[in-house]
């Protein structure tokens, strides 16, 4: 299999690495696109209530002035001052769901974002922040933690806000089940990027759409609203144009529950914040895996 020269998170090491393991294992991040295009008009609505089940449309309702990027000429924040951090780049998919989370919880002003341009990386963050030099990490009570599906768990084990995961203790199984799932889901859709069949892909999403059957007192994978979703969310969001466009796959097309969770996920207007531009990702993704095809 050949390597690939692209930029990666959750297993970036450096602004110009290879892929040191397998292209599979790892999204590629993408060129900071401009605002998205949203495919439905997000609803917004106060900000629920701490500890409150959680809605699809929940939000602040008020859209939060993003910082700059941080490259290889920008100054260390203070770290370790009592301020918790999140460091993110605003295209990492897997970051993407640590910022979902903290938006959906209403932390913007307790989590401060710290932008890190991937491309041009800043060598204090490896050396004073995470040594292992990925993102999302979390900067918090002076230690840092990292690994997107551990942070969101920590965010709402950690932090007040709304709950994101419910009480029943089936959810709760079918939840870490869901979350095991994630990597396969991301490592089958890419296989057919590449050019190895998109059987994998359409298993994959016969898979979501079947989890989103399991129940049946609300459009989510459990249900309600939960982490799950926004584990799943910054990777659909990437696949669905990609596919569209290069394969002419709609993955909605007979899975309605699928097509469903889509435009209620829309409506969020915690997510619709950290969203990118559909056209720009699928014309990075054209690029890594154009060759290919």
């Amino acid at each position: 299999m050949a390597t690939l020269k692209v930029l990666i998170c959750h297993t970036c090491y450096s602004s110009s690495s290879r892929l040191t393991s397998p292209p599979d294992t790892a999204i590629a991040c993408l060129l900071r696109p401009r605002a998205p295009e949203p495919f439905l008009a997000p609803v917004a609505l106060a900000r629920p209530r701490r500890r409150a089940s959680v809605s699809a449309t929940m939000a602040s309702g008020v859209k939060e002035v993003l910082p700059p990027a941080l490259t290889s000429t920008s100054d260390p924040p203070p770290i370790f001052d009592g301020t918790t951090r999140l460091y993110i780049s605003y295209t990492c998919p897997f970051a993407q769901r640590v910022w979902i989370t903290r938006n959906c919880k209403g932390l913007q002003d307790q989590i401060k974002l710290v932008p890190i341009d991937l491309q041009n990386r800043p060598a204090w963050y490896k050396e004073k922040v995470y040594p292992a030099n990925k993102v999302p990490a979390l900067e918090h009570n002076n230690k840092v933690l990292g690994e997107s599906l551990d942070l969101i768990k920590y965010l709402e084990a950690n932090f007040g806000g709304p709950s994101l995961l419910p009480e029943d203790p089936a959810k709760k199984e079918f939840a870490e089940e869901l979350f095991s799932y994630t990597d396969t889901f991301s490592k089958s859709v890419v296989s057919s990027f590449k050019g190895e069949g998109d059987d994998q892909a359409a298993g994959a999403f016969d898979f979501i759409e079947k989890a989103l059957s399991k129940f049946e007192d609300g459009p989510f994978f459990l249900g309600q609203f939960s982490l799950v979703d926004i584990a799943y969310a910054p990777f659909i969001e990437r696949f669905r144009p990609y596919l569209q466009e290069v394969k002419g796959i709609d993955i909605t097309v007979g899975r309605p529950k699928l097509a469903t969770w889509i435009e209620e996920m829309n409506k969020n207007e915690a997510y619709a914040q950290t969203r990118q531009d559909p056209k720009e990702l699928v014309e990075s993704y054209k690029k890594r895996f154009s060759a290919q095809l």
